[in-house]
């Protein structure tokens, strides 16, 4: 059965261009973004490296980390950088783990058990290794988002999911439909009025299920 939400990520041991690490050890205390490719040297894949590189600033600014993987080896993955480098225009200063043995992405439930990579293999032999998967500090999977090979992943709406959970995670709250930092957010279905207003000041009730409110400060 693959994770859920909630569920907490199993602690493998991954080898990466940047050396050996535990999923735990990786995480620590921080927020983390994994994010899979089925192969190095490929063209959708070499455009979200770059774009995942050129948001180093805003990760460091919510106290995130970010890992790739790819199926590829340490060797390849450190030669793709240079073109990750190239087309993003920034530096790929993220690990990016060698899933040569596929551990990881079984473990993730991104490909079956008995999967394996063929020799002269494409990128469509491992085509479900592109996810994205959010963890939080308690090393529990909070979002998970999966994308075809043909479709590039919008990574400014994983900065924006991950600044829902993370205000929802501190504030108690949830968010609406395309919210982002600074609109008002949704008071929980067991939180009453009272204690709302207490907190937020004033409430503004949508339906007696929907009440929407401001953060303070």
């Amino acid at each position: 059965m693959g994770l859920r939400i909630n569920d907490e990520i199993p602690n493998i041991t991954v080898e990466t261009d940047q050396g050996t690490t535990t999923l735990h050890d990786f995480v620590g205390d921080q927020w983390a973004i994994l994010f899979s490719h089925p192969k190095d040297f490929t063209p959708v894949c070499t455009t979200e490296f770059g774009a995942v590189a050129q948001l180093a600033d805003e990760w460091a600014k919510r106290n995130t980390k970010v890992m790739g993987i790819s199926v590829d080896g340490v060797e390849e993955h450190k030669k793709w950088k240079t073109d990750i480098e190239a087309v993003g225009g920034a530096k790929a200063t993220f690990p990016i783990v060698a899933d040569t043995d596929l551990a990881l992405s079984k473990a993730f439930d991104m490909l079956p058990a008995e999967a394996y990579l063929p020799d002269g293999r494409t990128p469509a032999d491992t085509a479900t290794v592109r996810a994205v998967f959010i963890i939080g500090p308690d090393k529990q999977l909070k979002l998970s988002m999966t994308y075809p090979m043909n479709v590039g992943r919008n990574f400014a709406e994983v900065l924006r999911a991950l600044d829902g959970l993370q205000t929802a995670a501190k504030e108690n709250v949830a968010t609406p439909a395309n919210w982002t930092p600074g609109q008002d957010v949704v008071v929980p279905m067991g939180v009453s009025d009272e204690d709302a207003i207490a907190k937020y000041g004033a409430i503004d009730t949508k339906l007696p299920y929907l009440r929407m409110a401001k953060l303070p400060g």
